[in-house]
């Protein structure tokens, strides 16, 4: 299989092509940089070629980045042959470096910086990670006019960094504070935002015309990068220089405070460009190629990579997807109840590009939800990011009414009405009077069994949970509930109507609270229960922080409500009877409620806040109620409460057939909650600190503070038979 192909035309251009068999968008292997590094040799040596012209044969982008899988490989490899496998890493990615420089020195004369080939890239669009490395090696980059390409180096979201040269080149050419969003936050660009930071040079309208132009005419000073010329300084100061010293020090500070710590890659990024930033430039390659290392040896990388990346792409994929169903993409849907959440999503379905029906009592109603997509495109329009024409457009996929009459063309229904078993099956009844026979009925529900809520349906094999997380248009996860009789057409229905309003989907069986809040609440819950045994409230939301949940416990229970918590309880107790493990929590929540500090929409909660409702402080007043311990816990004891009494639900939930498939158990939580995503999740996490470990640690923590730390039997036989998770049921998910 080929990934580069050469031609060499009549005037001496050589045009290198970067084209993937079988793939929509290019993805670096070892086997395609083999490939590129004898192709570039071949055309370095021929007499007959006076420049380099590297492109892609992909319409509409460059390259993807490099394959995640193949980076791991080198590891497992290094360790087959009874070597190293950080040493295994470590060559891997200088060969890399290698190819690169080669690219970038193009057969010059080191000292003399003479003699060299120009070497441009030509990018037909989107560039990522490696897909924009290769190219800040070429001595200068054209891009198209493509208004949907992105260039950038995102991999810190999936927690590794760049380490084939993009960091270190990315400072020297930027800057550390220029850099640091694309380095630190994995910013994308589009072209003329690219082109203003000073990441790509040119914006043609035929990209590799006007780099065959510019090597055909490239001068020899066209051809030595800043970092290879003599008196080379580093935009904005280098570390020893006042500025940069400053730069620095104020990176520090913004990496850890944004960090917490939690996160180990960025860490290693801002080492490695420190240290970088003091010595010659191939030095601070092999800097970067340690610290990249360094990265990809520690778990969490590993796990962050296999989540947030190979796991969440074949999601959305359809990998739980039904076998043997035809395509159900949604043509027209509707949506019952036009507040906060059915506002949302006739918003991400009009994006789409689907046909929004959105329903409310009255027309006033209606109305006030199809403004919330207008206010969230002038918004956009107001940051460039829209036009009045892509509005009126959007906005036109959207007709707000009271009539369900105007539902009778649609092929889903989206039900988002009150919270309460009564109102749905009143609404399931009518809107099915209506609707098409073959119509897919979903409930947006967070708590409501899915099995109960079926039994008011004349057809329940198409009654499905389809869970939004607040807000709609900004929260990456949905989770897709099965009833007992829910029938496979409903799942894929769900699951592609989730695929095209770009989110990543979830299927769970029906159980109390799905998957997500059976863990979230339990979450809030410990938080409470810390609170009610004197543990300071900043402590409890701090220990969480410091594992990189996005916010504590107890701030959350504010954004939430404590009317919603009050509610869930009083309504979880009535469910369960004498089954419901009453506890300290609940105490507090009634009393936070009767006190009428219901959150921050009351601006009265756990928090102080002004009038525009900004936080001010903790309120001390919960001290009155309950005082302070006289010892405060240790800080790893508070973030073992918070964590295991999320994972240990997790565990549960995959015990029990909740889950079903162990690669959903870890994306879910992480786009879902926030689950601290240096772990890869809640399962993931077990895998790092090992199920003996989590065993020993559960039992400690029963002993200390009751049974919700039991460990449950799932646990207890993997820890005897010392497996891990990913080992057990990896294979058998990946195989689905």
């Amino acid at each position: 299989m080929t990934d580069f192909t050469m031609t060499k035309d009549a005037e001496g251009v050589a045009t290198i092509t970067w084209d993937v068999p079988g793939k929509s968008m290019n993805v670096m292997s070892f086997d395609g940089l083999g490939q590129l590094n004898d192709l570039i040799d071949d055309a370095l040596a021929d007499d007959a070629v006076k420049g380099i012209v590297i492109t892609s044969g992909k319409d509409g982008s460059f390259a993807g980045g490099m394959d995640l899988n193949a980076l791991g490989g080198m590891k497992a490899a290094a360790a087959a042959e009874g070597g190293e496998p950080a040493q295994g890493l470590f060559d891997g990615i200088m060969q890399m470096h290698g190819l690169l420089r080669k690219i970038e020195l193009a057969g010059m004369d080191f000292k003399t910086k003479k003699g060299g080939k120009p070497v441009a890239a030509a990018l037909p669009g989107t560039a990522a990670g490696i897909g924009l490395e290769l190219p800040l090696a070429t001595h200068r980059i054209f891009v198209s006019e493509n208004p949907k390409a992105k260039y950038g180096l995102p991999e810190i979201l999936v927690g590794i960094f760049p380490g084939a040269g993009g960091t270190t080149r990315m400072v020297r050419k930027l800057g550390a504070v220029a850099a640091a969003p694309l380095l630190l936050e994995g910013k994308m660009l589009d072209a003329k935002k690219a082109k203003g930071a000073g990441v790509i040079d040119e914006i043609a309208a035929d990209p590799v015309a006007a780099a065959r132009e510019w090597v055909l005419n490239g001068k020899p000073a066209d051809l030595v990068k800043p970092w290879d010329a003599k008196g080379y300084k580093m935009p904005g100061g280098a570390p020893y220089h006042p500025a940069g010293f400053m730069n620095f020090v104020g990176a520090s500070a913004m990496v850890n405070g944004k960090t917490q710590g939690a996160f180990p890659a960025a860490k290693a990024l801002l080492s490695a460009v420190y240290e970088g930033a003091l010595v010659d430039f191939d030095t601070a390659l092999r800097i970067e190629a340690r610290y990249f290392t360094s990265v990809m040896m520690n778990p969490s990388s590993e796990a962050m990579i296999r989540s947030l990346f190979v796991n969440k792409e074949a999601l959305e994929k359809g990998a739980v997807r039904p076998a043997g169903v035809a395509d159900q993409r949604v043509k027209k849907v509707g949506v019952l109840g036009a507040g906060m959440m059915g506002a949302g999503i006739a918003l991400v379905s009009a994006q789409a590009g689907i046909e929004v029906v959105l329903v409310d009592r009255d027309q006033d109603a209606a109305d006030r939800g199809k403004a919330y997509t207008e206010a969230y495109l002038d918004k956009g329009i107001k940051r460039g990011k829209g036009t009045p024409e892509k509005k009126e457009a959007m906005l036109g996929l959207i007709t707000a009414t009271p009539d369900l009459e105007q539902l009778k063309g649609c092929d889903l229904i989206v039900e988002a009405v009150f919270e309460d078993t009564g109102v749905k099956a009143e609404m399931t009844k009518k809107v099915e009077a209506i609707i098409p026979e073959d119509c897919i009925f979903a409930s947006n529900t967070s708590t409501l069994p899915i099995t109960e809520l079926a039994k008011a349906s004349s057809r329940p094999e198409q009654f499905i949970g389809i869970h939004f997380f607040s807000p709609v248009e900004r929260m990456l996860l949905v989770e897709i509930i099965k009833g007992k009789e829910t029938g496979d057409r409903a799942v894929a229905k769900a699951l592609d109507y989730v695929r095209q309003i770009r989110k990543t989907p979830i299927v769970v069986n029906d159980a109390r609270f799905f998957y997500a809040n059976r863990c979230i609440i339990p979450y809030i819950n410990e938080g409470a229960r810390m609170i009610t045994e004197g543990v300071p409230p900043q402590m409890v939301d701090h220990a969480a922080q410091q594992l990189g949940f996005p916010v504590g416990p107890v701030q959350l229970t504010d954004e939430t409500s404590i009317d919603l918590g009050a509610k869930i309880a009083r309504a979880t107790k009535a469910a369960m009877g004498n089954a419901y493990p009453a506890s300290a929590a609940d105490d507090l929540i009634f009393w936070m409620e009767a006190e009428g500090r219901l959150g921050r929409k009351a601006k009265a909660g756990f928090f102080d806040y002004d009038e525009k409702g900004k936080r001010l402080g903790y309120w001390k007043g919960v001290q009155d109620k309950y005082p302070l311990a006289e010892e405060t816990p240790e800080l790893i004891e508070v973030q073992e409460r918070l964590m295991f009494v999320q994972v240990l639900e997790a565990v549960r939930a995959l015990e029990e057939g909740v889950l079903m498939d162990i690669r959903e158990g870890d994306v879910g939580a992480i786009l879902g909650w926030g689950f601290a995503p240096w772990s890869g999740g809640p399962l993931s996490w077990l895998d790092i600190i090992g199920t003996p470990y989590a065993l020993e640690r559960c039992e400690q923590l029963a002993a200390t503070h009751g049974p919700r730390f039991e460990p449950p039997a799932l646990l207890r036989e993997m820890a005897e038979k010392g497996q891990s998770f990913y080992g057990r049921f990896g294979a058998k998910a990946a195989a689905a």
